[in-house]
Formats: structure tokens, C-alpha cells, sequence
């Protein structure tokens, strides 16, 4: 299986056989290079082959030696015409060193990078010669930067199908972490108990969708859920010098409404306890801007990265957010708001109702890409307004019917509060009573009303809101209100 004279395709058979070799000669060798080596990696099919069920043999608890690796390939097409058991037996007596095999298998992996890197740099210089005028220069560059990312994160190109043992193991992983990890949560916390209770944590490849009118504290919420996650952040480097998160979370918040150093001062006034308002005009004294100082001491130093960027498409986002992760790494993105983005210019033009749907499907298609949670908010229609009880219903989502049926859970923030003080009666009536006992039970009370979760049920969880703040925090008394699915 010699290379061909003058192909200079990057490949080192040689390093394949010694890795294959060093397996056959000692099945200890695989479990040092499974994590990072994928039978993918190989460039000849035949080597592959023997990769692959070397691997099926090793995790089953049998023997990966070329006799047990000659029955199962023997019908395999290209196996005998490479030598078959032979072939085996000689890449076992011929292994250089197994003790050399961890930098074999990284020589296989980086030239199947190199390849990779070719191909999508043959794809791009095609593409940018034979473009139509429907294909943008833009929209090149931003597929061009997602198969680099994926080239970067999976170290191959393309996708494929997933044997159904490989996601079970990956199933297994999930639930393994979910009991080591404190509170028994699946996926990032939010730092609220009683919502990571019903949800199960944020859990990676999840659309979000919260969603409320204005002054319900939606930004405010997801900003506290941004804080929770990054003061939580824990990670350890791996064997393979890979980065794995333990807890928390590197946050990514595209706020496209509010300045970054807006979000900030909300975010130092719940560290401090000083009300942001109070910070914004310079009423503080000196004490407090002992604690605004410690806080942001504090602060500086967390996983959060704010992009406040106006304007941004779905395509920009998605480049952007690949680009962080790659840089820093990223295992939550919130995104603010929804409505604020922008879609390709052909869905601009086919209407709104179009373009929330491409946007939507984008959110969607992005937190399984990058398998990270993404929190997109979201506005509600006026609807809400006219009806006597004003809790939001999933028919309230604006263009609901992507959004609604792309999320994989869809919250929404009430406060009854916000609504019985703008319902104020006349003192001397008799129902001035009635209103002032309601609003002593909703003070500093909200609702995160989940309306729809994939994977858990539906119903209704109670925080506390400090407003001065701009704080959701756990509320001693609980309810529970869960209905099933």
C-alpha cells in the first residue's frame, strides 16, 4: 500500500501501521489514544478497518490480536487483497516501539488535518470562482469559517452517521457526570434551584427560548443565569492537553440591545448590593463603592464575554460565537434579543415571518453545532396586555410558530407585581383592601412559567426578584406546580 510517486496528499502510512501495530502488540496502547484518535483519521481503508474493530473488540472486553482481528474482517471487501492475517501478523512483529504510540497516532491526526484543510480550501477557491450573484461574498465566508471550526473542534471535516453504541456512551458520560457533580444536574446550572430542579440544568445542544413583555425582567434573569454559570466555572486539562469543564460554564452574551458596560453595572449592583441606578448616578458613598470595588475585583476575572454589537445577522452571530469558542472555549450562549437579528438577505425580503425563521432554525442549528446550551430572549406580542389574566401562553411568542416549534424549552418571566401596582384602586373603596393583600403576597415574588421542555415537564417555578437590583435569587417559601407532560 505504498503511496503514489509525486501524490502529495498528507499521509504517513507508516505511522498508521506503527499505531496499528503498537494495538495488536499491546491492547493497553488503545486506551491512550482512543480519545483523540477516530477511525476517520486513517487514510487507508484498510487501516481503518482494523482501527475500528479493534476498537469494537477492545470495548466489548475481548482480545484485539490478529487472530480475532482476522475473523472479523475476513469477509470485509479490500481486507484479503491487503494481506488479511498476515498483513496483521506483520504489523504486530513490526511495531517500531509501544512506547512511541501516543506520537504515532498524533502524526495520523495531524495529517488527516491537513487534509481536511485542503479540502476546504479547494471547496472555497471553487466556490469563490463559480459564485452566482445569489451566493455573497458574506455568506461564503461565513460557511468557509464554520468548516474551519468544525475542522478545528472534531479534527476532521464533514459529518456522518453515529453508531447507536457510540451515543449510548455518550448517554452514560451524561449521566456519569449528572451524579458526580453537585445537585445531580445534567447540564450548566443556573444557580437557581427550584429552576434547575425542573429543567435538569441548561443542558448542551438546547434552544431556550425565554420570552415576556417588557419589565418582566427577562435580561435581567438571563443575566443572572450568565453570572451563576461563570462564577461556577471549574475545568482540568485532559491527558490528551485538551480543556474539560467540570462545572459552570464560559459564557458568551450577545446583547444587542443594551451597551456592554450596561449589562455590566447590573451585574456589579447584584455582586455589591448597591442598586445600579444609585451606581449610574454617583449617589453612592463611600462604603458602598468599597463593595462596588470589591465586586468588580471580582468580576474582572470570570469567564463572561459580552458582544453588544447592534445590528448583527444570524450568520455574523454564529461566526462570532465559533470564533469564542475556539479562542476561549464557550459552554453557554445567551443571546439578547431575538427579534434584534437579522436574517440572509433573500429571507429579508420573503417577509418577517420568513426571517424569524431562518433566525430561529439558525439558534437551533448553532447549539448543536457548537453543543452548548443557547438562551435566546424573546418578545411577546401585545396580545397579553388585553386579557384579564396576563400570564404569557406559548401563543404569545411573536412569529410563534418557528420559535415555538425549534426551542426545545420555552419560559416565560411574569410578575404580578409589575401589573397590581398599575391597577392601583381608590383608597376609600372597598377594593383598595383586596388589591393591598395581593400585592403583599406578589412582592418580590416571580414566575418562570414553562410552557414547553423536551425532556421534562412543564408547569411553573417561583423566584424571588429584588428590583432595585435587577436580582432573581432562590425563594425560601416553594411551590411546587408541576404538571406532566
Amino acid at each position: 500500500m505504498p503511496q503514489k510517486s509525486g501524490d502529495r496528499t498528507p499521509v504517513s502510512l507508516e505511522s498508521e501501521q506503527a499505531v496499528l501495530g503498537a494495538i495488536l502488540f499491546d491492547n493497553e496502547i488503545y486506551y491512550r489514544i482512543a480519545s483523540f484518535l477516530k477511525t476517520e483519521h486513517f487514510f487507508d481503508p484498510v487501516h481503518q478497518l482494523i482501527y475500528n474493530t479493534c476498537g469494537a473488540l477492545i470495548n466489548q472486553g475481548r482480545l484485539a490480536s490478529p487472530v480475532m482481528v482476522d475473523a472479523s474482517l475476513a469477509a470485509s471487501p479490500g481486507y484479503a487483497e491487503a494481506g488479511g492475517r498476515r498483513y496483521l501478523e506483520q504489523l504486530a512483529a513490526n511495531v517500531p516501539s509501544t512506547a512511541g504510540a501516543p506520537d504515532y497516532a498524533r502524526v495520523v491526526f495531524d495529517m488527516s488535518v491537513r487534509r481536511g484543510l485542503i479540502t476546504v480550501g479547494s471547496e472555497m477557491i471553487d466556490r469563490a470562482r463559480e459564485a452566482s450573484l445569489d451566493d455573497t461574498p458574506a455568506e461564503q465566508l461565513a460557511e468557509a469559517e464554520q468548516s474551519l471550526y468544525k475542522l478545528a473542534e472534531t479534527g476532521k471535516y464533514g459529518g456522518g452517521f453515529k453508531s447507536f453504541r457510540t451515543a449510548i456512551a455518550e448517554a452514560i458520560d451524561l449521566a456519569d457526570a449528572a451524579v458526580k457533580r453537585d445537585g445531580g444536574l445534567a447540564g450548566v446550572s443556573s444557580g437557581l434551584r427550584d429552576l434547575d430542579h425542573t429543567l435538569g440544568g441548561l443542558h448542551p445542544s438546547d434552544l431556550i427560548i425565554l420570552a415576556g413583555r417588557p419589565s418582566m425582567g427577562k435580561t435581567s434573569l438571563a443575566t443572572n443565569i450568565a453570572l451563576n454559570a461563570a462564577r461556577a466555572y471549574k475545568a482540568e486539562r485532559q491527558a490528551d492537553g485538551s480543556i474539560k469543564t467540570i462545572d459552570g460554564a464560559v459564557v458568551g452574551l450577545f446583547s444587542l440591545e443594551m451597551a456592554a458596560e450596561q449589562l455590566a453595572t447590573r451585574i456589579i449592583a447584584e455582586v455589591s448590593n448597591v442598586p445600579s441606578n444609585e451606581i449610574r448616578r454617583g449617589e453612592i458613598d463611600q462604603a458602598q463603592f468599597e463593595l462596588i470595588y470589591h465586586a468588580s475585583r471580582e468580576l474582572e476575572a470570570l469567564p463572561l464575554y459580552i458582544d453588544d454589537t447592534g445590528g448583527l445577522s444570524i450568520a455574523q452571530l454564529a461566526a462570532r460565537a465559533r470564533r469564542l469558542k475556539r479562542q476561549h472555549g464557550l459552554g453557554l450562549l445567551i443571546v439578547d434579543y431575538l427579534q434584534l437579528l437579522t436574517g440572509s438577505g433573500a429571507k429579508r425580503n420573503d417577509g418577517r415571518v420568513q426571517e424569524i425563521t431562518e433566525i430561529s432554525m439558525g439558534l437551533k442549528a448553532l447549539a448543536k453545532e457548537l453543543n452548548v446550551p443557547v438562551i435566546a430572549l424573546s418578545q411577546l406580542s401585545r396580545q397579553v396586555e388585553q386579557r384579564d389574566d396576563k400570564r404569557p401562553q406559548l401563543a404569545d411568542l411573536r412569529e410563534s410558530g418557528s420559535i415555538e416549534q425549534d426551542a426545545d424549552v420555552v419560559m416565560f418571566v411574569y410578575r404580578e407585581e409589575y401589573y397590581l401596582k398599575r391597577a392601583e384602586p381608590r383608597q376609600d373603596t372597598p377594593e383598595f383592601g383586596e388589591w393591598q393583600a395581593k400585592c403583599d403576597a406578589a412582592h418580590g415574588v416571580a414566575e418562570v412559567i414553562i410552557g414547553k421542555q423536551r425532556h421534562g415537564p412543564i408547569g411553573k417555578v417561583e423566584l424571588a426578584f429584588e428590583e432595585k437590583l435587577t436580582k432573581f435569587s432562590n425563594l425560601d417559601r416553594r411551590y411546587d406546580d408541576f404538571s406532566s407532560r
